[in-house]
């Protein structure tokens, strides 16, 4: 109990503990959910109780603080914030159901933020002023000589009208919390312990000539830049890596564990000491590799573009032609952006080289091989699979630039690595999506869902959300066939600078009838500084002031083999379409939800088309009316035009 003991007897020397100025954080709640404290700066208030759901003071207390939160409407934001790092999440969940618990319980796996806050107990509750971050009042939910909740309601309705609250302090009743021991923070090494870990999750990208905008070449640097880890680590900025801890196993995790966050914050906190040994970062250097995966067997320049120094730059198209006469099997691939800083992405694939202008710039390929974003220059196909590249037709690439200000000429390129022998089976890539969506103005929670629906059994390989500069977290679920939801993947805290590919440990398996539906929540307000235009109903569109909502993935077909391909692409272009135009998920599409196009061609025969006359049109039905509609483009196509029948 030491700790605790330094903690209690350092506020009751200060006098000042209830002004404490709060620094940003980011935390998940039980529902997986990502709470940033600073993003409420233009709220009157946020309060605080730390949590225990063993706790009888801190269970007691949440009646009286959920009706407050019914009083204070959304103008306040309220949290629980669990600081028992033993209970799980799912845990969490169980019991916030059972015991109608309907605000955010945060989870402090490593109890670093209720450190900085200095709650001592489950049950203290703690009133925030956005407009200084200072604690404006301390103390139990129901206060001593007081009705419950007014010392609170007190503070709330001053902060609600534009005044400062006095500082005020209550005691508290509630379980004492327990902290790890910090007595052993002083010994943690710089040496053998903030620099190996630093090297192993950091440096990669902070080194010379690395994305990293400074290098981690020594312990001056770190010691300089201490503070600024510090914020980034809390708030989940750093490592770039943004997929939930509590769901899937992922390969290339660049993520800290809890331990290893925590050393380092406490580390940084203790002033960063230096400590004996060598500096392991001084020594330390790492070369920039061009092709990170060795020698490409082809490489390929794509043309060079200059961007302007200012002004909206269309998606550019280029091609270049296939410059081998014979078919490959590509296994990897990895692009080499010309010059970072205007090279927002790169998608590339193939086409047929008589593919029309129209079909070229809309960005759909042949063969889809790798979308680059920072953090996704590479990309390795599983073991056993590949993408053919008939003889032929040409590589296309989707060019997204973006002017920085001075204009600069990007000379890109791509390297491919091949298969000696043919493959076991191809690698299949698809995305799930949504044109038709409309973001609502001045919206700060508003959801996008689309899906995919396997009809064939398959394997699962890797996930990739999308979105721009309004989306703001993102989900993956399998919904199988028995009515079983499995969330797969989640995103909570979606960053658009950062464009990662999460890859299975283990492959998920997927049986026929398993749709992959993919949401993404988009903050619209005024808000989230990364909005461009808060007051505008926001569409689809390319360019980044506009949305997306964008899910691809990689899977293979479990019945599929090089030697008997079962893949059907327009059952593919089908399955998208189902996917956003069935907008309840129920599994097909009703003649309200046809689009416009449609209905007139079906006014009436759609009876005839609803086979099963359940009222809709599933995946198989939609697929007959597809291959239908492209017979009949076909026929008309090839049909002799009146003069040439004239002659």
């Amino acid at each position: 109990m030491l700790r605790n003991f330094l903690v209690t007897a350092a506020i009751l020397l200060s006098g000042y503990s209830h002004a404490l100025q709060v620094d940003n954080f980011v935390l998940l709640d039980h529902r997986g959910d990502a709470h940033e404290l600073f993003y409420h700066r233009g709220a009157p208030a946020v309060v605080i109780m730390a949590y225990n759901q063993n706790c009888k003071a801190a269970t007691d207390a949440i009646p009286a603080l959920q009706s407050l939160q019914s009083k204070y409407n959304d103008q306040v934001e309220f949290w629980l914030l669990n600081s028992d790092a033993t209970v799980d999440r799912k845990a969490l969940a169980q019991h916030a159901e059972a015991s109608g618990i309907t605000l955010p319980i945060l989870q402090d796996d490593t109890t670093l933020i209720s450190e900085s806050l200095q709650a001592q107990y489950a049950g203290e509750v703690l009133v925030l002023d956005p407009r200084s971050w200072r604690v404006a009042y301390r103390g139990s939910v129901q206060s001593e000589g007081q009705t419950a909740t007014s010392a609170i309601a007190d503070t709330l309705d001053s902060l609600a009208s534009g005044k400062t609250a006095d500082a005020h302090s209550e005691t508290v009743k509630g379980c004492e919390i327990t902290y790890p021991d910090r007595s052993e923070t002083a010994s943690i090494s710089y040496a053998s312990t903030i620099a190996p870990l630093l090297q192993q999750k950091c440096v990669v990208c902070h080194t010379e000539g690395g994305l990293g905008p400074w290098a981690m070449n020594s312990y001056t640097m770190i010691q300089g830049f201490a503070p600024m880890i510090r914020e980034v680590v809390r708030t989940k900025r750093m490592p770039p890596w943004h997929a939930d801890p509590h769901i899937g196993q992922w390969k290339n995790d660049i993520s800290l564990t809890t331990e290893e966050t925590r050393q380092l914050i406490h580390w940084i906190e203790a002033g960063a000491p230096r400590g004996s040994g060598s500096d392991p970062l001084a020594s330390n250097t790492i070369d920039q590799v061009e092709w990170p995966l060795g020698e490409p067997d082809l490489i390929l320049e794509i043309p060079a573009y200059t961007v302007p120094v200012s002004g909206e730059v269309d998606y550019q198209f280029p091609t270049v032609k296939n410059p081998l006469d014979t078919g490959v099997w590509v296994k990897a691939a990895t692009v080499v952006p010309g010059e970072r800083e205007v090279v927002h992405h790169i998608l590339a694939g193939t086409q047929d080289s008589d593919t029309t202008e129209l079909r070229r710039t809309s960005g759909v390929f042949d063969n889809y091989l790798i979308g680059y974003a920072p953090g996704n220059e590479s990309h390795e196909f599983p073991d056993g699979t590949g993408v053919y590249i008939p003889p032929g037709g040409e590589y296309l690439f989707q060019m997204h630039y973006t002017p920085i200000g001075r204009e600069v000429v990007d000379r890109s390129k791509i390297g491919l690595y091949l298969h000696r022998e043919v493959p076991e089976n191809y690698f299949r890539q698809d995305v799930v999506v949504n044109p038709m969506i409309k973001i609502p103005p001045n919206t700060a929670r508003h959801t996008e869902v689309a899906y995919y629906a396997f009809d064939k059994p398959a394997t699962l390989h890797n996930l990739v959300p999308h979105a721009h500069y309004r989306g703001v977290a993102s989900r993956f679920e399998l919904w199988k066939p028995d009515g079983e939801k499995e969330v797969i993947l989640n995103v909570p805290n979606y960053d658009f600078n950062w464009q990662r590919t999460y890859e299975f440990v283990v492959p998920k398996q997927i049986e026929a009838g398993t749709r992959l539906v993919h949401t993404t929540w988009y903050d619209n307000s005024a808000a989230n500084t990364a909005n461009p235009d808060a007051s505008r109903e926001v569409p689809w569109g390319l360019q980044s002031w506009d949305e997306m909502l964008y899910g691809a993935f990689s899977y293979t077909w479990v019945d599929e083999n090089t030697e008997a391909p079962i893949h059907d692409k327009m059952m593919a272009r089908t399955n998208q379409y189902v996917g956003f135009l069935d907008q309840n998920i129920d599994g097909k599409v009703s003649w309200r939800e046809l689009p416009r196009s449609i209905k007139k061609q079906l006014v009436q025969g759609f009876s005839t088309v609803d086979t099963n006359g359940d009222g809709g049109l599933d995946l198989q039905e939609m697929h007959k009316l597809t291959e239908r509609r492209a017979e009949q483009r076909r026929e008309e196509s090839e049909a002799p035009s009146p003069q040439s029948g004239a002659r």
